[in-house]
């Protein structure tokens, strides 16, 4: 059973992409670390922050490269993917060790601090052939 994961928060730092080797094939996989709050009102209008968390989320393919080129440091966005629990022994003391990460399926950016896009042209289908 797979362990469904979505949640809204800013990014702590702009993306960073690497590519690996998977079954053969080169892959972009965007890292983003995320601090996903929760903010409940404060009684007086606002809101304060009770109890949030940071997660490391991995986001393959052409979507990585995507997020790299366009999400800067502190962008709200909203993850939706699986929570994937990772355990290792320590190096040096063969402690066990064990980390939670999102495998995301989506990484969408919140529209609350947008002020503009720029979509880029749709491709026709003889422009595409001639790449």
């Amino acid at each position: 059973m797979a362990n469904d994961f979505k949640g809204r928060g800013n990014l702590g730092a702009a993306p960073t992409v690497k590519h690996v080797d998977v079954d053969g094939e080169r892959r972009a996989v965007a890292q983003l670390r995320v601090y996903f709050d929760r903010s409940v009102p404060d009684g007086d209008g606002g809101f304060v922050d009770r109890g949030g968390f940071w997660l490391d989320v991995n986001l393959w393919g052409p979507k990585a490269e995507v997020a790299a080129k366009v999400l800067p440091k502190g962008a709200r966005v909203a993850v939706t993917g699986t929570l994937v629990n990772h355990e290792w022994a320590d190096k040096d003391s063969g402690e066990p060790r064990a980390r939670l990460e999102v495998q995301a399926d989506h990484v969408d950016l919140d529209l609350s601090r947008v002020e503009s896009i720029q979509f880029r042209k749709k491709e026709s289908a003889d422009e595409a052939e001639a790449d």
